[in-house]
């Protein structure tokens, strides 16, 4: 692995880091995040300003090529603007989506018309799009989409619902894949389409988390008609389709699994007590923080050969799914400990407890979600055992059976 830019990597990045420097706020700790004591309209409204002086400056879609309207960038220059944005305190979790995933697929799929129609105005921060592909019965297993599509004519009628569908109580667009074929084997009956999100018969129910955010929604689609103008690859060629939408999330090597956890530990034992005395002098104590400083470290060491490869203009391996395996039980066991460290008062809300307690406390809450989201501890398992260490393959039955022969 190779830890230093190239230098042609070195002036981007000093390029990006003076934009930043004169266009936002640094921030000012690990745990700072934009918007704080905003409310949802004034937090879009934010970050629709922010995705167009991003626009402007050309860095909002750096690797699309320029007839997409992006920069024709590298994959490390997107890298590397994520990592010095990372730095500064400006909205988030509002574009991820539409910029990262669903606007590419439009652009890839679409027929020129739509294409031209969307992906400008999403690139300028004038749509807001969201992925509608989960299912309370598909999950991880995306073949095992239920909701329906039926032609009628120039127009598909939509019934289904989906679920954990990040953003979709702001978002103005989706990419929707249904089954539209029941007779074919699950994987080859798809087609993915462009909804309107405020089209008649679709109903958003934001999920309250026990972390108290509402990031998650569930979608219900009835009798949705969209224009077959509005679909994206061949009638039954959604899982195509649905694959290269999943191949642009590459570019979140190194995003945001945070890796300072252990300087939030330390914080913390500095005034826990532990045995009757402080915790940072207990040694198990500094056993754990050590652990936690060594997960993190191979976290970023992993990170680090990501982006070698994508550096020297070469695709990650599937290795990269050990990335989320490690960070995800890391974050887990880390803030679980720091709860414990504060004996029954963990259980206490920050408010009460001390402000140092905030964070630690909502990733807690948040810690279990990492492990499913973008494929759960299972399925990331299966794909280092086959596609990394070569081991023989899980036995899968239901590749070539009718969808409406499966057991429900």
């Amino acid at each position: 692995m190779d830890f230093r830019d190239t230098p042609e990597e070195a002036t981007y990045r000093a390029e990006v880091r003076a934009w930043l420097q004169a266009s936002a706020e640094p921030r000012t700790s690990d745990e700072q995040r934009f918007g704080e004591g905003l409310d949802d309209a004034a937090r879009i409204a934010a970050a629709r300003a922010w995705q167009r002086r991003k626009a402007a400056a050309g860095y909002a879609a750096i690797t699309w090529p320029r007839e997409w309207g992006g920069s024709g960038g590298t994959a490390m220059q997107q890298v590397i603007y994520g990592q010095e944005e990372e730095r500064f305190l400006v909205p988030r979790m509002v574009f991820e989506n539409s910029i990262g995933q669903c606007l590419p697929t439009v652009a890839m799929w679409a027929a020129p018309a739509v294409r031209e129609r969307h992906v400008p105005r999403g690139i300028v921060g004038d749509e807001i799009w969201c992925q509608l592909f989960s299912e309370p019965a598909a999950g991880s297993d995306t073949g095992g989409i239920r909701t329906r599509a039926e032609r009628q004519g120039d127009e598909w009628l939509i019934n289904g619902q989906k679920v954990w569908t990040s953003g979709a109580h702001f978002c103005d667009y989706g990419i929707l894949l249904a089954r539209s074929d029941w007779d074919k084997p699950k994987q080859k009956g798809l087609t993915m389409f462009i909804v309107d999100m405020k089209a008649p018969g679709v109903e958003i129910r934001p999920i309250h988390q026990m972390s108290g955010d509402t990031e998650f929604n569930e979608v219900f689609l009835t009798d949705v008609r969209i224009p077959d103008a509005n679909r994206l690859g061949e009638v039954d060629g959604g899982w195509k389709v649905m694959l290269s939408t999943l191949m642009h999330e590459r570019l979140a090597i190194g995003g945001h699994l945070p890796t300072h956890l252990h300087r939030n530990l330390i914080q913390v034992a500095r005034t826990a007590r532990w045995n009757g005395r402080p915790a940072l002098d207990d040694e198990r104590v500094k056993e754990r923080i050590a652990n936690a400083f060594l997960s993190q470290h191979g976290v970023e060491l992993i990170i680090a050969r990501g982006l070698t490869a994508l550096s020297q203009g070469r695709e990650p391996g599937p290795e990269m799914s050990i990335l989320k395996l490690v960070a995800g039980r890391g974050i887990l066991d880390i803030a679980g400990f720091a709860l414990e460290m504060a004996g029954p008062e963990g259980l206490v809300a920050h408010q009460d407890l001390g402000k140092e307690w905030a964070f630690l406390q909502q990733l807690w809450l948040s810690a279990p979600g990492i492990r499913l989201a973008g494929g759960t501890d299972e399925i990331l398992r299966n794909v280092v055992a086959e596609r990394v260490l070569g081991l023989p393959g899980e036995i899968r039955t239901d590749r070539e059976l009718p969808f409406r022969e499966l057991e429900r």
